[in-house]
């Protein structure tokens, strides 16, 4: 089979793994050939997951990402069951809709542990068997909220900010020492988190509408197209890549 994308027998780590972005993710990632874990607390999901791809296609790796001794703990049984790890797409994010206002500390400290402490707490773990090997990929799952505002996502937008800002001081740091660090930064895109969003709505249909025609293109993107960037910033293809934060928005920020 050939190589298309040069990842064959890479050994991957995707946080949040088990569904939207990182569960396309890690379908894409087996899909080039890589050995991959899905790091995860939702079980079922998990369960359904490694199901769907057959045993030993992925590793479950069960976790809380809240908790950053757990974190540590479930980054730490990755790289033994893997054997060490290649590519870390630190994708495991939430977000709450709300203003500065109306976000409480409570939500804010929450999304900040998930968005930023947790992608932080996982590179800790992955670099140094990176650095001692020479190479290593990390691609942080950002979103356009952290390039421009959008209403009501305070919390939600600091975070993936200081998730790009994470991002180029990896870059600077390790750049030289073989770590290429970039950031995918999605419009919004089609996933059960939105989904729990709109449902949760006074007027889902109206805000399904409203977030659909953010995009210039009329329509929320799909976890496949962000999954498919993520699968590009890991590969060598993208060795010119550095500090990058790759904007796949539907033309959202371009207005």
């Amino acid at each position: 089979m050939h190589d298309e994308w040069g990842l064959a027998g890479k050994k991957c780590l995707v946080t949040g793994g088990a569904s939207g972005i990182g569960r396309a993710t890690v379908l894409r990632l087996i899909g080039a050939g890589c050995r991959t874990a899905a790091l995860d607390r939702d079980t079922a999901g998990l369960s359904e997951l490694v199901a769907e791809v057959g045993e030993g296609a992925c590793i479950p790796v069960v976790g809380d990402l809240t908790d950053e001794v757990g974190t540590r703990r479930a980054v730490r049984e990755a790289i033994e069951r893997l054997d060490g790890i290649d590519v870390v797409v630190n994708n495991a994010g939430i977000g709450f809709r709300a203003d500065v206002l109306e976000t409480t500390l409570e939500q804010w400290d929450l999304t900040f542990a998930i968005n930023v402490r947790a992608a932080f707490v996982v590179c800790q773990e992955v670099l140094p068997q990176m650095l001692e090997r020479g190479s290593g990929v990390i691609v942080n799952v950002a979103s356009v909220g952290g390039i421009i505002g959008i209403a009501s996502r305070a919390a939600y937008g600091a975070s993936k900010a200081a998730l790009i800002s994470l991002t180029r001081s990896l870059t600077v740091d390790y750049a030289g020492r073989g770590i290429r660090a970039n950031c995918v930064a999605p419009g919004t895109t089609e996933t059960p988190w939105v989904d729990r969003m709109v449902a949760g709505a006074d007027q889902p249909a109206a805000l399904r509408q409203q977030m659909a025609e953010r995009q210039i293109i009329g329509r929320l993107g799909t976890a496949e197209e962000i999954a498919d960037a993520i699968l590009f910033l890991s590969s060598a293809r993208a060795s010119f890549f550095h500090g990058s934060a790759v904007v796949v928005d539907g033309g959202y920020s371009a207005r």
